[in-house]
């Protein structure tokens, strides 16, 4: 007695264990939307601009830190002039020197700038939003994968379903023929009946041949979109049914008001641009003549002080490229606009689509139903002799067709129900 309650209970821990085991290996076998477009955006070799872009933006920031340092200059020269400065005059017993006509200077410069270092921040700010609009870009063309994914995972759902259906056909097919044989086992039908149903199922075998063909040719361009094999075994979870909004978050228009900011930061450093340039600087060196000028001999030197730069003709093109950028930003308004107004369109058509087949979808329900009740009373009426097998494959495939119909719907409006939302952007 004992015995027997520990072999059931192994056996109840077996199959436990089997059960986890197979549900374990169904999901690993199993892939939802979601995931197929996280997949796809990350197996896409666009992919790799986000690195080389953040790379370029580390550099460029870093060169523009180097603007803080102390900026190093070393210069000379020689030179042979006309005419030289001399004193006018002449004493006794006194001689006064003459400068060398050629004359020599060797030197170096250390400058630090001070205007530059209130316009730094303008600058690297704009290097980041450079890299942000860059970004954005590669956002936007990697968003455009969702509308081809979401059409071969469709794809792909809509033939599991006709499969199901097809398999659902044989039966009621397979279930045909057993009436026959019934029928002609009793003299009431002919083999000829029998012949006419085995070629529908045949057909019916057809049909699954080429669906297969079909869903493999889809399941391997998604498979090459995602970076992950997809074969007759992978399930493909239908998603749930989604409810629409009307709000647009497409990452265009982000990109829009990023390219927008980089406009009002060039705004700024065009200004900055022709403000004047102070900065403090040392130099120091050897000349003959030095500081002193009376002097001919090679002498060291150093000066400091604070020194003003303004170029003035910078005036010159500052209205005109403020006027550039104004209208360079109005060009980013009209695009925006025409992207909402499009895009505002297509959500209008497309709702109307999702409309139309959710009015569809309950005459299929109604259609299926009375079909159903055709196809049952012709069944009984082939057992007995009283309906011929083209009357029951009549019924059959009209039954089959209404409900091919009603899965293509279903299939149409949760696609369409996915497109709305990525043209929407949510």
């Amino acid at each position: 007695m004992i015995k027997s309650k520990q072999s059931a209970a192994s056996l109840l821990i077996g199959l436990m264990l089997f059960s986890m085991h197979w549900a374990t290996a169904q999901e690993n076998n199993s892939l939802n939307l979601d995931t197929c477009l996280a997949m796809a955006k990350k197996n896409f070799p666009l992919i790799k601009q986000y690195g080389l872009i953040e790379k370029s933006k580390e550099y460029s920031i870093d060169n523009a830190n180097k603007g803080y340092l102390p900026q190093f200059n070393i210069a000379g020269q020689a030179t042979y002039q006309s005419a030289v400065t001399q004193i006018p005059i002449s004493l006794p017993n006194m001689d006064i020197p003459t400068i060398s006509k050629d004359q020599y200077r060797l030197y170096g410069e250390v400058s630090q700038p001070i205007t530059d270092l209130f316009v730094m921040k303008d600058h690297k700010n704009l290097i980041e939003a450079n890299a942000q609009v860059e970004t954005q870009k590669v956002e936007v063309e990697l968003y455009k994968l969702r509308e081809r994914i979401n059409q071969l995972y469709f794809g792909i759902l809509l033939i599991d379903e006709q499969l199901q259906q097809t398999a659902l056909l044989r039966k009621d097919i397979q279930s045909g023929i057993e009436k026959i044989n019934v029928a002609i086992q009793n003299g009431i039908s002919t083999k000829s009946s029998l012949n006419n149903l085995k070629a529908e199922l045949l057909k019916a075998d057809q049909r699954t041949i080429e669906l297969k063909a079909t869903r493999k040719g889809y399941a391997e361009m998604l498979s090459h979109f995602i970076g992950s094999p997809i074969n007759e075994n992978t399930i493909l979870v239908k998603p749930v049914p989604q409810l629409v909004s009307n709000t647009i978050n497409r990452p265009e228009l982000k990109l829009y008001d990023l390219q927008k900011k980089t406009f009002d930061l060039q705004n700024k450093l065009i200004t900055a641009k022709n403000l004047p340039r102070f900065s403090l600087f040392f130099q120091g060196g050897l000349g003959r003549p030095a500081l002193n000028m009376l002097s001919n001999d090679v002498q060291g030197y150093y000066i400091g002080g604070l020194r003003l730069n303004w170029n003035l003709t910078g005036f010159y093109t500052y209205n005109k490229e403020k006027k550039i950028l104004s209208v360079n930003q109005n060009f980013i308004d009209i695009q925006r606009e025409t992207f909402l107004f499009n895009t505002n369109l297509n959500l209008h058509q497309q709702n109307s689509e999702i409309t139309k087949v959710q009015e569809l979808i309950v005459t299929d329900n109604d259609i299926i139903s009375l079909r159903e009740s055709v196809k049952s009373t012709t069944k009984i009426q082939l057992e007995n002799g009283t309906a011929t097998t083209n009357d029951y494959l009549i019924s059959v495939n009209a039954e089959d067709q209404s409900r091919q119909n009603l899965i293509l719907h279903e299939i149409q409006l949760l696609m369409a129900q996915y497109n709305y939302q990525t043209t929407a952007g949510n």
